[in-house]
């Protein structure tokens, strides 16, 4: 069982706070919200410990918990960190490190180790740190939705002797024979036992609950950013609850991740949380082509594709590994070569659902057509209730009866 933290509004010295308590204070910050230059985005920045020091300030002063005195002094000073404010966050840096929620790092000689200058010290966030998120991403979208937790999600199928469901069936050649004796008896009582005949037995159905195989695909591009508003750091959060929620409610299943701009990779979950955008055009089809060769490994019942985007298709790799690239509409091209993957995805039987940031009228056709091509489904969200779409539509497959 999932360890509950409950928070009450903090009175205290700051130095008494507790690194839990911080870690939910500076979440979005921790996965790189704002720590990007949205008009010349850096895929290999990574937050430093300026920035952490700057989020936790940040972050006391928005819920008015540093003293007055402190914070005038800070207001007046040359240099934050050489008042008893900074000192004291410093203190709380100290803390989340030593609490293992966070491992610093330097940069190397060359710059190249991390965000800033050549050797700025850094910080990457641990296995913990990456659990303790899904697990608070996933507990605030879950209250969202108007649940406290989370059970197994049902599937487009019944079989009789699995999970009972309380559902009713006159028994067929082949069911497992769990009888409702009330039904039964009611069926026979009349006519007399030696008249019994297979129509007569009434069996209780029960839900059969399917192993799934789920390949989460990120778009990365740099519209993802550019807008005024920064849609990747959600779809990160999403993430991290959809790995938190698999894990611990559906050991069954099995979660992958892929990012695709001008290409595409599969990143673990721990190195997702600190991924960053970088100038890239939306390679659609390479996404979904290495999402599909993930998903051949797997041995699921069921097997999808997560797609979260807010771009139309807009780059392709070629036979030779060079990527062709047109923003500008629809390129016939570049669109001609996503639908082929989508069409290869149908083929294979796996579901492409698309949670689309962006409502432009050749955006809604793409999606629609891709939908339908896989059977799939396509909602167009936002970035503030993405995640409750993606974990309902997890969690609420439809079911249907099977004799």
């Amino acid at each position: 069982m999932a360890r509950i933290t409950r928070y009450s509004k903090f009175e205290g010295e700051l130095d008494q706070l507790d690194s839990s308590e911080l870690m939910q204070m500076i979440q979005e910050a921790l996965l790189g919200q704002g720590m990007n230059d949205p008009y010349d985005p850096d895929p290999n920045a990574r937050p430093s410990m300026d920035d952490l020091f700057d989020a936790i300030l940040e972050a006391l002063a928005e819920r008015g918990m540093i003293p007055e005195e402190q914070l005038l002094e800070a207001m007046q000073a040359n240099d934050v960190r050489e008042t008893a404010l900074g000192q004291q966050i410093e203190r709380l840096m100290d803390k989340l490190q030593q609490d293992g929620f966070i491992r610093k790092e330097f940069g190397d000689e060359d710059g190249q180790g991390g965000a800033g200058q050549g050797g700025e010290a850094t910080f990457q966030l641990t296995d913990k740190s990456i659990d303790f998120l899904g697990y608070k991403s996933l507990r605030d979208l879950m209250g969202g939705l108007g649940r406290s937790s989370a059970g197994a999600h049902d599937t487009r199928e019944y079989a009789s002797g699995i999970e009972m469901t309380g559902e009713l069936k006159n028994y067929e050649f082949g069911d497992t024979m769990n009888l409702d004796t009330t039904a039964t008896l009611g069926n026979v009582i009349s006519k007399g036992f030696d008249q019994l005949e297979e129509s007569d037995l009434v069996i209780r159905q029960a839900e059969y609950n399917s192993s799934a195989a789920t390949v989460v695909l990120l778009d990365c591009s740099h519209s993802m950013i550019l807008y005024g508003e920064d849609r990747f750091t959600p779809a990160k959060q999403v993430a991290l609850a959809l790995a938190h929620l698999i894990r611990t409610q559906y050991p069954g299943d099995t979660v992958k991740f892929v990012l695709f701009h001008d290409s595409a990779e599969e990143v673990p979950v721990g190195k997702l949380a600190q991924a960053q955008i970088g100038p890239y055009h939306t390679n659609t089809a390479g996404g979904l082509r290495l999402a599909q060769q993930l998903l051949k490994r797997e041995n699921k019942d069921m097997k999808q594709i997560v797609m979260i985007t807010d771009g139309k298709p807009s780059a392709l790799t070629l036979p030779d590994g060079r990527i062709y690239k047109n923003a500008y509409g629809l390129d016939p091209y570049v669109l001609g070569a996503t639908l082929r993957e989508v069409a290869n995805c149908r083929r294979s039987g796996i579901q492409i659902n698309t949670f689309m940031l962006a409502r432009d009228p050749e955006l809604v056709g793409f999606v629609r057509r891709v939908s339908e091509m896989t059977r799939g489904k396509a909602y167009f969200t936002t970035p503030q209730n993405i995640g409750q779409y993606v974990l309902q539509d997890f969690m609420t497959n439809k079911t249907k009866l099977v004799n």
